[in-house]
């Protein structure tokens, strides 16, 4: 009797077993209604200009954000687990890291540098060339890239829901401990969206204290943003590099090479008249960043300052008009920005009160 009844129950529960066991990679599996998670409250500088909205379906939150930060550091997310986000982004390094160009798993070599992470929930569009729209879409570039991170994203979710501390933290953050590719991005997003930094000796300058840059500091920032006209002298980098963030948001050719082989925004576009064109990165922490370009071809700010003064290639195509036919010579003769030693220094110098050691010591983004 027994017997017949579990030959005529087996393939059900065999079954209902099977059906238990497989689910779509994005399926949340439904589970007893956690507290809601609490939302993070984003402390703006004052000076810094108004905060585009977080995603309507990712909010900040406390959980996210702590989820975030420790995917952030965690090599799992690596295929050999030998690397994570931040060996290419280090905190002391205003989250970039030091080199030309970022190595990935098995010495793998990026084409270009590793991007400051300052300030990115005011970016409209991210990386060298604009890949990404969003903190979203552009985590899992890094994650899936041969020559970075090298693992598929779905392998790195199996790793983490096979453990035993993600799927309490995911369930903490989005209410279900099934671990999906969305809401490790959106965890990703969301630590990322709370690197701000606005306190160095310009922030303090810009809200009041007079005294937070020095005389010389001060005609360093009035070169910095003065467009020469002939009568005023200036280094005309404030048309690109403008405002608190320290960029206008757009993608410029600033005069590197007259045959550009990195097509940069062209590659997204398809468009010729993008060819050349590159992100026009924040100057925020500027000195904590080299080597600089998206080629890391320059490792002094000197340098920097005396390829605009002195080495654009205006025949390079597709280059910033706000590059051709500026300069400080009276006489309108030169075809070169001509700015005498002493001013470059000055912008230099004021270059380097741009950097925030409140950002870069903040416990709150260092590894957990």
């Amino acid at each position: 009797m027994k017997a017949g009844l579990t030959r005529i129950l087996a393939p059900v529960l065999a079954a209902l077993a099977l059906a238990g066991c497989q689910h779509d990679a994005e399926t949340v599996t439904p589970e007893v209604p956690v507290a809601a998670p609490t939302a993070y409250v984003l402390d703006v500088p004052s000076n810094f200009p108004v905060l585009p909205a977080a995603p309507a379906d990712n909010p900040l939150t406390v959980e996210g954000v702590g989820l975030g930060r420790r995917l952030f550091y965690d090599n799992a997310l690596s295929v050999d687990n030998s690397i994570s986000c931040a060996s290419c982004h280090r905190q002391e390094l205003a989250f970039s890291d030091g080199r030309a160009h970022a190595l990935g798993v098995n010495g793998g070599r990026t084409p270009r540098s590793a991007m400051s992470l300052a300030n990115l929930a005011w970016e409209p569009k991210l990386t060298w060339d604009g890949a990404a729209t969003s903190l979203e879409n552009q985590a899992r570039i890094p994650l899936e890239s041969p020559v970075e991170m090298h693992q598929a994203l779905s392998a790195g979710v199996a790793r983490l829901q096979a453990g035993s501390t993600y799927p309490v933290l995911f369930r903490q953050a989005f209410s279900s401990s099934t671990i999906t590719e969305t809401n490790l991005l959106k965890a990703l997003a969301q630590f990322e969206r709370t690197l701000v930094s606005g306190n160095s000796r310009f922030d303090q300058f810009r809200r009041g204290n007079r005294t937070a840059l020095s005389a010389y500091e001060q005609q360093g920032l009035l070169l910095f943003n003065t467009h020469p006209n002939g009568t005023l002298r200036g280094g005309n980098c404030g048309d690109c590099h403008s405002g608190d963030l320290q960029t206008n948001h757009t993608f410029s050719n600033n005069g590197l090479d007259a045959a550009p082989a990195d097509r940069g925004l062209g590659a997204q576009t398809g468009l010729a008249t993008d060819n050349g064109k590159f992100r026009v990165p924040s100057l925020r922490n500027i000195a904590l960043t080299a080597p600089y370009m998206h080629d890391g071809r320059f490792t002094r700010l000197e340098d920097v300052v005396s390829h605009y003064n002195e080495h654009v290639v205006l025949n390079s195509p597709n280059i910033d008009p706000l590059l051709l036919n500026t300069t400080n010579d009276p006489a309108q003769r030169s075809l070169t920005l001509d700015l005498t030693a002493d001013e470059k220094a000055k912008i230099v110098a004021f270059l380097r009160t741009l950097t925030d050691t409140t950002f870069t010591h903040d416990r709150r983004f260092a590894r957990p």
